[in-house]
């Protein structure tokens, strides 16, 4: 709907501006609104720049949470554990016929 501003909707512009605020005011207008967006752009690099350092530092952070006291990264420390220890003198107890997670197997 609002596209870009073309040279004739820019003279219009300062048209109406020159009636609405008369010669005098206008170049002060202009001023204090080119101060104005030259703060506008310096607190927005800051605040980027701001945010930008957080996401480094967070990411210095990152790995080194992710690896355990043994220097090995979580995960690979977690998938390494075996779900059930199967031992072969667990498989002699267990009686013939039954299974080692049923009720009173191996009891």
């Amino acid at each position: 709907m609002f596209g870009t501003i073309g040279v004739w909707e820019m003279v219009i512009i300062l048209i109406i501006a020159l009636i609405v605020f008369g010669p005098r005011k206008l170049p002060e207008l202009g001023r204090s609104l080119g101060k104005s967006l030259r703060e506008f752009k310096s607190a927005s690099n800051e605040l980027r720049n701001t945010l930008d350092e957080e996401i480094r530092v967070e990411d210095r952070q990152r790995p080194a949470a992710a690896t355990s006291k043994s220097g090995a990264p979580a995960t690979a420390a977690r998938s390494a554990e075996p779900v059930q220890a199967a031992t072969p003198a667990a498989a002699a107890a267990t009686p013939a016929g039954s299974h080692p997670t049923e009720p009173g197997a191996g009891a």
